[in-house]
């Protein structure tokens, strides 16, 4: 087991993913923020909660996404559904995904596949904490990355969060 990120590192990493987005889209003018569930959505409560701390929170539009029903391997194995929670249109929005861990990028492709259900966005840009570059299976890049990793195939990278795991840290696993 290999820290990657520290409870400490953690949290400046959530600060400047937040600073970073709302650089890129000033007060959030048209820009929607979607936690991808069930994971996703620990991390960006956390870039939410800090964008709160710098613009009025009524600017700030928040949805979670369950993509379960649009994986490709929901067939394969038995997936929990989790609750979709995007209480606006995303039609014609700018929207930033949010997840944990950007790996073989299909989770991803999962998320544009149910996004399409609640409108057409003008743009989608990726936020993630963890990019393992060299795992990819899809050409999906993040446009916000906390951190990026190479590991191999064989690596499990686990986010821990305190209200799931007790603890927060980013650990690398060998199997």
């Amino acid at each position: 087991m290999k820290t990657i990120l520290s409870e400490q590192q953690l949290s400046l990493t959530v600060k400047r993913l937040a600073h970073q987005i709302l650089e890129n889209h000033l007060q959030l003018a048209g820009t929607v923020i979607i936690g991808l569930q069930p994971r996703g959505i620990f991390l960006s409560d956390r870039i939410v909660n800090e964008l709160k701390t710098i613009i009025a929170p009524e600017l700030i539009h928040y949805g979670k996404l369950d993509i379960t029903f649009y994986r490709d391997d929901v067939r394969k194995s038995l997936h929990i559904a989790n609750k979709t929670d995007i209480p606006f249109s995303i039609e014609n929005r700018k929207v930033v995904l949010i997840d944990d861990v950007l790996y073989t990028g299909r989770t991803i492709r999962a998320a544009l596949d149910a996004l399409l259900a609640f409108g057409r966005p003008s743009h989608v840009s990726l936020c993630v904490l963890i990019d393992r570059r060299f795992s990819r299976e899809l050409p999906i890049q993040p446009d916000y990355t906390g951190k990026v990793i190479d590991t191999f195939i064989s690596q499990k990278v686990k986010v821990c969060w305190k209200e799931k795991d007790d603890r927060e840290q980013v650990i690398l696993l060998d199997s």
